[in-house]
């Protein structure tokens, strides 16, 4: 299963969520039909999504069974997940962060740089955190410096720059 997004509140009186995406594929969430709703206590649940529409920074959705705002409350929080699709690890296919998260990264030449710790959400793009030991290494996650991810192998090859690294 893979994360798509995350049910920030509910969303006026007839049983609305309002959702954050977490997926960067246009149009997965206005071709939802179902989804796995992953709680915050570890409890999940497989629910019919009955709407969606775009708002803003942010989706509505509706699902069956869920009708009041206090039905809609327990879902705060909760994580929306669907099938991994076939694709995804291909390279052709789109790429998700438990695909990157766990890789070996290494720079051009070869040099071990740690492990992808985590990747970070800012405005204006992504920033991939690589940990070794004691120390950390933050890559912007843009094409000019991930020159290569091989899912297979899992490792992830990228382009640093003068004093990016320590020696």
């Amino acid at each position: 299963m893979v994360t798509i997004g995350k049910v920030e509140r509910p969303f006026g009186v007839h049983g609305a969520v309002k959702v954050r995406s977490l997926s960067d594929r246009p149009g997965r969430f206005e071709q939802l039909h179902q989804v796995r709703v992953a709680g915050e206590r570890g409890q999940t649940a497989d629910r019919r999504v009955r709407s969606v529409r775009k708002a803003g920074p942010v989706y509505l959705m509706e699902f069956e069974g869920i009708t009041t705002p206090e039905e809609a409350r327990v879902l705060q929080g909760a994580m929306l997940q669907v099938p991994r699709g076939e694709s995804s690890a291909s390279p052709e296919g789109p790429l998700y962060e438990c695909d990157l998260i766990g890789m070996t990264v290494v720079d051009e030449k070869g040099r071990d740089l740690g492990r992808l710790d985590t990747i970070w959400e800012l405005p204006g793009h992504q920033v991939l955190v690589v940990k070794q030991a004691d120390r950390e290494v933050l890559i912007p996650a843009v094409k000019e410096f991930v020159t290569g991810v091989d899912v297979a192998r899992g490792q992830m090859t990228v382009r640093t720059l003068e004093g990016m690294v320590e020696a």
